[in-house]
């Protein structure tokens, strides 16, 4: 994984997803990319993040930080582990677009988390978007209801390093694994996205669109097999390919569906697939 930083000291994680073009990629070049910048991202006390928003959301919902399961201030959650509705007091630094602190949020609760099939922590906050908006004048990424495409220019964007990284979608591993976790249709960059330990949780941008496509969570350091800090790609035969030096991310269109009124978490919503308790 791309390591929380404040536990640096021990092994931690990062990222990973999946395929079917929606958009011919001829067009998507012809189309103007949008500007990416630092605005509506967080910088966590180990991770990064981002204050997000389903396409149904409402200026009066209470607003939503979107982050990595690995990141959780308790601790990794274990193999099979969901976290819901969980109090949280958490605090995180809101960024403008130039990647200047203007805000601190504070947690409410912990809507959802786990790291099994994917790598995420929602996080809902104790302002609305309303409130981020007028007071600070930020607005929340919205999160694509649709699966990536391949070849996608793409930007990851750390609050936490004000750094962003510049890449593609190369493809998606229908299988990651790294040590005790499983992760489903991980998104693979090219090699330009070379993220580090703090880049956990960062929002990944489609920069045509402007949308959150899917959220940086790990990748291969050492070449290692299948192990902590060495994720492997399985494929649908079993067979196991090792990309040293190549990060991951987790596709965020699954979360959409199981976003209800009042950006309530619901696992049972008609086409919700994220893990249940």
């Amino acid at each position: 994984m791309n390591k929380p930083l404040a536990a640096a000291a021990f092994a931690l994680l990062l990222t990973g997803a999946a395929a079917a073009p929606a958009v011919a990629q001829s067009t998507r070049e012809a189309t103007q990319a949008v500007a990416v910048t630092y605005a509506g991202t967080v910088a966590l006390s180990n991770c990064s993040g981002s204050v997000v928003r389903v396409p149904n959301s409402l200026p009066t919902d209470p607003a939503l930080v979107l982050s990595n399961g690995h990141c959780l201030e308790s601790g990794m959650p274990a193999a099979g582990q969901v976290v819901k509705d969980k109090a949280s007091s958490r605090s995180f630094s809101l960024l403008n677009a130039s990647g200047s602190k203007v805000a601190t949020l504070r947690a409410s609760k912990i809507s959802y988390a786990t790291m099994t099939d994917t790598d995420i922590s929602i996080y809902q906050l104790t302002k609305t978007y309303a409130q981020i908006s007028s007071q600070y004048g930020i607005s929340a990424l919205t999160l694509n209801d649709a699966h990536p495409v391949q070849g996608t220019a793409i930007k990851v964007v750390s609050g936490y390093w004000k750094r962003t990284y510049s890449c593609n979608a190369d493809g998606f591993s229908y299988r990651l694994k790294e040590g005790e976790w499983t992760w489903k249709d991980s998104l693979r960059y090219t090699s330009a996205c070379n993220t580090i330990g703090g880049t956990s949780g960062s929002p990944v941008i489609d920069t045509v669109t402007g949308k959150v496509v899917a959220v940086n969570n790990t990748g291969n350091e050492d070449g290692g097999r299948c192990t902590m800090n060495n994720p492997c790609e399985v494929d649908q035969s079993g067979v196991v390919t090792v990309r040293q030096g190549i990060n991951y991310a987790q596709q965020t269109y699954i979360i959409v569906p199981c976003v209800g009124p009042g950006n309530k978490i619901d696992l049972n919503r008609a086409g919700c697939t994220l893990p249940k308790p």
